[in-house]
């Protein structure tokens, strides 16, 4: 059966691979961008939605389009998410704050926003996309890694919360990924991240992609409140 999807951050890197991985599997796929050209979005047969997530009422109203377009967020994929690096006496409030204000309370925003949906449905998958560094931490990261990790404990939470209702909430915790991001890194800074990688190479977005659509799926319809990492076994033992 064809689903109504929102993915938050879908316009790029691993939001866009998920989002095109939906709509191939036949589902109806709404995306937020914040800004710049959409063609490409409409192009791949997905819906694009103005939305920066810091912003409540913003998250209201792209959920509200989503549902005018496609009906009740069935699936909801919260990836959005930024980084502002900086080693901790350098770390102003404000560049700690907003990355959190982001990556983890942009989630709570765009949960509680389509959730209304899914308890009257009585059904819904949740998967927030977290990071490997959520769980080992990482120099320089220390905002990062607070928020992908509160991550996990608002999807085990909401878990135990809305579990009844047959909403289920996972985490998908990536490593590093071969995106525009890791692209921009050294040669050197690029070896030694995979030197910390057992299987030697970076994760594609595709790879990604199929681990949170396995979750949205009803071959997963007994999990719930997972971390399910794909880095690659960078992060194994946390």
């Amino acid at each position: 059966m064809s689903r109504s999807v929102l993915v938050t951050g879908g316009n790029r890197g691993i939001g866009l691979a998920v989002a095109r991985a939906f709509a191939d599997g036949g589902d109806k796929v709404a995306v937020t961008y914040r800004s710049g050209d959409t063609a490409f979005i409409e192009q791949a047969g997905l819906v694009p939605v103005r939305c920066d997530i810091t912003d409540a009422g913003q998250v209201e109203r792209a959920c509200e389009e989503a549902r005018q377009r496609h009906g009740p967020v069935e699936v909801l994929v919260a990836n959005a998410g930024v980084t502002r690096d900086q080693l901790l006496l350098r770390m102003s409030e404000e560049d700690f704050a907003g990355v959190v204000d982001t990556n983890l309370t942009g989630a709570f925003r765009v949960v509680r926003a389509a959730a209304a949906g899914m308890l009257q449905a009585r059904k819904g998958r949740v998967v927030l996309v977290s990071s490997v560094v959520g769980m080992s931490g990482s120099p320089g990261q220390a905002n990062y890694a607070a928020s992908k990790a509160g991550l996990i404990g608002l999807a085990r939470s909401l878990a135990r919360e809305l579990g009844s209702r047959n909403i289920t909430f996972n985490v998908v915790a990536p490593g590093f990924v071969d995106t525009g991001m890791t692209r921009d890194l050294t040669a050197q800074q690029r070896a030694d991240i995979l030197a910390r990688v057992p299987l030697g190479r970076y994760g594609t977005a595709e790879e990604i992609a199929a681990a949170v659509r396995f979750l949205a799926s009803e071959e997963a319809s007994y999990i719930t409140g997972a971390v399910v990492p794909v880095d690659g076994g960078m992060g194994m033992g946390h």
